[in-house]
């Protein structure tokens, strides 16, 4: 087991935080406070934000100093994300977060155990290094990114394994949007537990 999840962390690698849209998902449109920690090895081919990945190259950055900035943005919505945040312990910037009256989300791959306390898990799984059973009854959102149409079928494996009540959702890769759009379409149409997702900050040219 990583070190870092071993006991609750008082400071994190932080690539970047921002006020801004969540722009995805089942919470799409809604005013967001985003923390963008560093450190994934999961290794995406596609990731847009592969400068996430090398936790080295980011500052620590103290809890404290984050609650003071989430505060300042006046949002209830706070969305841990990353590279891979689950890497890291995150029980006591939860606890903070939640102290401070706002809510605790967390988007991860599930390839780590969750710690924390969170009041959305959007699980976003990836072949590349595939989710740890312990995550998916925690799941309240499965986000799969279709890039081929094989996805379709790795969508369905992992659907398998949530909760009933667990929200379903099919977002296409960005750099294929256009390919692969009318496959989604066509397969939710066939499969309407699903729906679609899409990226709306990058149509709106948004962080």
């Amino acid at each position: 087991m990583k070190t870092s999840l071993i006991h609750p962390a008082t400071a994190l690698p932080v690539m970047e935080s921002f006020y801004t849209i969540q722009g995805e998902g089942f919470y799409q449109g809604h005013a967001a406070y985003f923390i963008r920690l560093a450190g994934c090895d999961v290794g995406c081919v596609w990731c847009d934000v592969k400068e996430s990945w090398n936790e080295q190259a980011h500052p620590i950055k103290e809890v404290a100093e984050m609650i003071t900035e989430v505060k300042k943005s006046g949002c209830k919505l706070v969305v841990i994300t990353g590279g891979e945040p689950a890497q890291h312990n995150l029980e006591f910037l939860t606890n903070e977060i939640q102290n401070a009256g706002r809510q605790t989300h967390i988007e991860t791959s599930g390839a780590y155990p969750l710690t924390g306390k969170w009041n959305w898990v959007c699980l976003s799984p990836k072949k590349f290094k595939p989710p740890h059973p312990s995550v998916f009854q925690k799941a309240d959102e499965l986000k799969i990114i279709v890039y081929n149409k094989s996805d379709f079928s790795w969508a369905e494996e992992n659907a398998a394994h949530v909760s009933k009540h667990c929200h379903l959702f099919l977002q296409p890769e960005w750099s294929r949007e256009k390919e692969i759009m009318p496959e989604i379409l066509n397969y939710v149409k066939a499969n309407p537990a699903w729906k679609v997702s899409l990226q709306i900050h990058k149509y709106m040219n948004i962080p």
